[in-house]
């Protein structure tokens, strides 16, 4: 059904189990614990305590602010108006402005019974408890975004697979022709993935680490590295000169392209070192072309080593991490 998600059930039972419990204790104004929880239930667990926590604050606040305004000055229209242009700079120099709207429907509660006595007290507190006690039972029960991240990271390491093979035929081939739509696709997917990722960060409030998000962030970092690229191998590929180190960069490029989702840099390592000492073993260039190329080519085995240096030290915090 259009619009049935796991968000919107447990809005719908939240709120009726509010009213069912309120209305159980016979308490007034029942039906303010089913808005409690619809203003409180959020996307992640974090979220929900921040929102009950400004919301929690400023109802109090507002509970007793206003209760003195309208028991000293009396329950009239301008003394509402007045208690509204107070109490709003209140809630926004303590930083609980989102807790205006539940704040404001406490006190009219009190100014509709017009007797601020411990009576009616009591009962906007006991409403509000459970209110705010259903939405944190209600919002404990957080989907598990594992098999959606592993999804995403099988679809990244994928579209790095494609575009570090792209980087070898283009290399090789200087007729080959790409679009480069795989650096835009996974572009897309890592913003979406890290939206996941952050989701479960927040439904998990006594982890202090997520690999997965970690993960992201590498591969983020990772792909601004093979944008820079684009650019060079494009400039390099136009080129038919026949330069040994170009094909060694092919090599390598193929090399970490068939091992995307393996945390062991040592064979990619490898082909750099032999490429960093073919060129110490290479005579100097002869004509500015050859100069420019082979520059091109430096620049790319520098970026290389950078790209297996981040994967190299966010898979050895994994490794260490898990001791």
């Amino acid at each position: 059904m259009v619009g049935m998600g796991y968000r919107t059930i447990k809005t719908a039972i939240g709120a009726g189990l509010a009213i069912w419990i309120a209305s159980l204790f016979d308490l007034e104004f029942a039906t303010f614990a089913a808005i409690i929880v619809i203003m409180c239930i959020e996307k992640t667990k974090k979220r929900t305590l921040h929102s009950i926590r400004k919301k929690f604050f400023a109802s109090l606040l507002s509970l007793l602010l206003g209760s003195i305004c309208f028991e000293l000055l009396g329950y009239h229209p301008i003394v509402l108006t007045l208690f509204i242009l107070l109490f709003v700079p209140a809630l926004i120099k303590l930083r609980i402005q989102e807790g205006f709207v539940t704040s404001m429907v406490v006190i009219l509660h009190i100014y509709t019974v017009k007797e601020a006595n411990l009576e009616n007290l009591l009962n906007e507190l006991y409403v509000i408890f459970i209110g705010i006690g259903i939405a944190l039972l209600i919002n404990s029960i957080m989907p598990s975004f594992t098999n959606e991240i592993k999804k995403y990271r099988t679809e990244i390491e994928t579209k790095f697979s494609a575009i570090l093979y792209q980087f070898s035929l283009l290399l090789n081939d200087s007729e080959h022709k790409w679009d480069g739509k795989e650096v835009i696709e996974v572009e897309n997917i890592l913003n979406q993935a890290k939206n996941i990722a952050i989701q479960d960060v927040e439904n998990h409030l006594l982890r202090k680490e997520n690999k997965d998000y970690y993960y992201l962030e590498m591969r983020e970092d990772q792909l601004e590295i093979l944008k820079q690229m684009v650019g060079i191998i494009s400039i390099v590929s136009s080129s038919e000169l026949d330069i040994k180190q170009r094909g060694m960069l092919a090599g390598i490029f193929l090399n970490i392209s068939q091992h995307v989702d393996s945390g062991d840099t040592t064979i990619a390592l490898k082909l750099v070192e032999e490429y960093e000492e073919s060129i110490r073993e290479t005579e100097l260039p002869k004509t500015r072309e050859e100069f420019e190329i082979r520059a091109n080519l430096f620049y790319l085995n520098f970026e290389i080593k950078n790209y297996l240096i981040i994967k190299n030290n966010i898979f050895k915090r994994d490794r260490f991490s898990a001791k």
